[in-house]
């Protein structure tokens, strides 16, 4: 059991460092690194990614109640913006999870390591986007919720690099962008991690320990240990230059997402 449990506490320890060090989710780390150890495990090649996205989710269920705990108490929290975004991101992230269930797993892993690239860039270089406008309409942000959910449920992520740039762009001030996209993770792991659990109920290929397209063993072990680091990672936040850390995280995401690339 031991021997089980081991290589997710320390995968859920490292994200969740990460996570309290950068602010960036877990779901970046989490994914590739169930990608890379399920196939060990004895997981069928045509379900890990599909595993690895579902888990993800799940473990985001978990970790964000508490980021959005602590946001809420200092006040940082846009809820009226969060309701507006809500009902999209219930109906894209469920809908992603649908879209993932019919994708082959090569497919899954071109889209993350594409993604992964993506964000790399954008940490590495420190790109923002210029605030420049004000919050589209309710139906406007629906619609942004729907395709920030759809995108994060088929990468298995929370949806901050998704949801934080968007809402710098509409003039929201930095602090509230971030509270208020950790506010907004939650839906979309609960939407989109009940969708893979769903979609993946009777798959003849999934082993015993999974429940649908969610493995019960890595959401445990992840869970407990980047509940437990996340504190961590935020004291560590302010001893390291922040800077040089995402410069360094940006390339080791890069090289994560050119490993998934490659297959």
């Amino acid at each position: 059991m031991l021997s089980e449990f081991l290589p997710y506490l320390f995968i859920g320890a490292f994200a969740g460092t990460i996570a309290g060090l950068l602010g960036v989710g877990g779901g970046l780390l989490i994914v590739p690194a169930l990608a890379l150890l399920l196939p060990a495990r004895g997981v069928a090649p045509d379900v890990v990614m599909h595993l690895a996205l579902g888990t993800s989710l799940a473990t985001i269920v978990l970790t964000s109640i508490s980021s959005v705990t602590a946001h809420h108490r200092r006040g940082a929290v846009q809820w009226p913006v969060f309701a507006r975004l809500t009902p999209g991101i219930l109906a894209g992230a469920w809908l992603g999870a649908s879209v993932a269930h019919t994708l082959p797993g090569g497919a899954l892993r071109l889209v993350f390591g594409t993604f992964a690239l993506l964000v790399a860039l954008q940490m590495g270089f420190g790109a923002k986007p210029p605030p420049q406008r004000t919050l589209p309409s309710v139906a406007g942000l629906g619609a942004t919720g729907g395709a920030i959910g759809f995108i994060s449920a088929i990468v298995g992520i929370g949806g901050g690099s998704l949801t934080v740039p968007f809402l710098v762009w509409c003039n929201t001030p930095m602090r509230a962008a971030v509270a208020t996209s950790a506010a907004v993770g939650l839906p979309i792991a609960i939407a989109g991690a009940a969708g893979y659990l769903f979609m993946g109920l009777g798959h003849p290929e999934l082993p015993s320990a999974a429940a649908g397209y969610v493995y019960l063993p890595a959401l445990i072990g992840i869970s407990l240990a980047s509940v437990l680091s996340a504190p961590l990672g935020a004291r560590l936040a302010h001893a390291v230059p922040a800077a040089s850390l995402k410069r360094f995280f940006a390339v080791f995401l890069a090289v994560l997402g050119l490993r998934m690339l490659a297959g």
